[in-house]
């Protein structure tokens, strides 16, 4: 399993508005660690560290190594905040978590083998429902993406959570119903050509009538 990546902070201890404002002028984020039934403790990181990380995609469905003047909390990121004007980072909260922690996670959604669906070599579309799907997942088998094999799919297929492998101990949040991640549906062409077949077919019916 590959290692987690790292993310510099430092503590603080000036809290409120002016305080987070003031942090934000000299270019750092806000932020504070909590869980694990420990205190909550208050940090700050570098503005250019923590945008890298937020745009670099799965923020929050990685665990990260925050190290806070030299001490590692092991943390994954619960909720940030953005400027609605600027689109940054203003404050991210961190989740503590240890091994045997589970967590509510939403991973992306990875398809393979288009070149083996006979449903896309006919012309048909994939029509994606969700882009990604919430897990539930031990802290440390956090799975990177979920993959969702296209090989023999037809047009008119639906491809649901239980046709996906997901790794041991790994649950979909969504228990109630086996949820739809994408379907195959037919190319505008094709749906024009069988309603006009399905139009003439009617006509001849009538006709014989």
């Amino acid at each position: 399993m590959a290692a987690n990546k790292v993310l510099k902070a430092q503590a603080r201890e000036g809290v409120g508005k002016g305080a987070a404002r003031e942090l934000r002028r000299q270019g750092r984020v806000p932020a504070v660690i909590y869980g694990d039934k420990k205190p909550p403790v208050t940090v700050s990181v570098e503005y250019k560290d923590a945008l890298k990380f937020i745009y670099a995609g799965g923020f929050k469905s990685h665990i990260l190594d925050l190290d806070v003047d030299g001490t590692v909390h092991k943390v994954i990121p619960r909720d940030y905040q953005l400027d609605v004007v600027m689109d940054q980072p203003v404050h991210i909260d961190f989740l503590r978590v240890s091994g045997n922690s589970k967590l509510h996670v939403e991973v992306h959604v990875e398809f393979i083998n288009e070149e083996k669906s006979p449903g896309l070599k006919r012309g048909g579309t994939l029509n994606v429902v969700r882009h990604t799907v919430e897990l539930i997942a031990p802290a440390n088998e956090i799975p990177e993406h979920v993959t969702v094999d296209l090989s023999g799919t037809e047009i008119g297929d639906s491809i649901h959570i239980s046709a996906v492998t997901l790794p041991q101990g790994v649950t979909p949040a969504i228990t109630d119903r086996d949820f739809t991640i994408a379907t195959l549906v037919a190319p505008s062409g094709l749906k024009s050509s069988e309603a006009a077949d399905g139009g003439a077919e009617a006509e001849e019916t009538a006709d014989e009538e």
